[in-house]
């Protein structure tokens, strides 16, 4: 199976909750290719549904570092940290985010809670 075709697979088991089915997929994935940010990404979200916030907060954020230009994945990073309470990191997030898409509606009402 290639690599596009893993990854959907365990996006897939990720939707359904599978989120150690998707990550026995992911991991190998990031071996064969460690910067892929999506790859990165979906690891970050998976750990924090699971609730652990240090490696969620490490492939989120990593991720972030290989895609500098994903709003996505900014955004993504910045709800977690605001899951996990870490209220500055997520508002300096959602505040940049707003630098670089002024209208982004989902960048405002995330930083409206710390107003």
């Amino acid at each position: 199976m290639d690599v596009a075709a893993s990854f959907e697979k365990a996006v897939q088991h990720k939707l359904v909750g599978e989120y150690d089915e998707a990550l026995a997929i992911l991991r190998p994935l990031l071996q064969t290719t460690p910067n892929d940010a999506a790859i990165l990404h979906e690891l970050g979200l998976i750990h924090s549904f699971k609730v652990d916030m240090d490696e969620s907060i490490y492939y989120l954020e990593t991720a972030v570092r290989m895609s500098p230009t994903s709003v996505l994945y900014m955004l993504d990073a910045g709800k977690t940290h605001a899951m996990f309470g870490n209220d500055d990191k997520a508002k300096a997030i959602f505040e940049y985010v707003l630098k670089l898409e002024p209208g982004n509606e989902e960048a405002q009402k995330n930083l409206a809670y710390y107003q």
